[in-house]
């Protein structure tokens, strides 16, 4: 079975832009082809499930993510984290391989 985490700070994030927006399940995520590595991380908010989703529960969120793209995120974990001003969701992902050297794409 496929598992996916969800760190503290991702789950808090969630919440919050969840509470901004004022409606939604969840976040979201997919993998699409792009980048010079291969595939990059696709990001949104669910304001409903698709009936072939697979829905992860941590902390009081939930996170969708499309059967196609199931296999490429197994294991990984969903941060959030602070670099300098920046901050933005990250994916600890035992499966890639190789990264571009923006961080913007992945191979598996």
């Amino acid at each position: 079975m496929a598992h996916l985490s969800i760190t503290t700070a991702a789950a808090e994030q969630i919440h919050r832009v969840l509470d901004e927006r004022g409606h939604g399940l969840g976040l979201r995520v997919s993998v699409k082809p792009s980048g010079c590595s291969g595939y990059s991380y696709v990001l949104d908010f669910a304001d409903e499930a698709a009936n072939d989703d697979v829905t992860f529960e941590e902390h009081g969120v939930m996170v969708f993510v499309a059967p196609e793209a199931l296999e490429m995120l197994d294991g990984s974990e969903v941060d959030y984290v602070s670099e300098g001003l920046n901050r933005f969701f990250r994916f600890n992902n035992p499966n890639v391989k190789d990264q571009c050297g923006c961080g913007e794409s992945f191979s598996v």
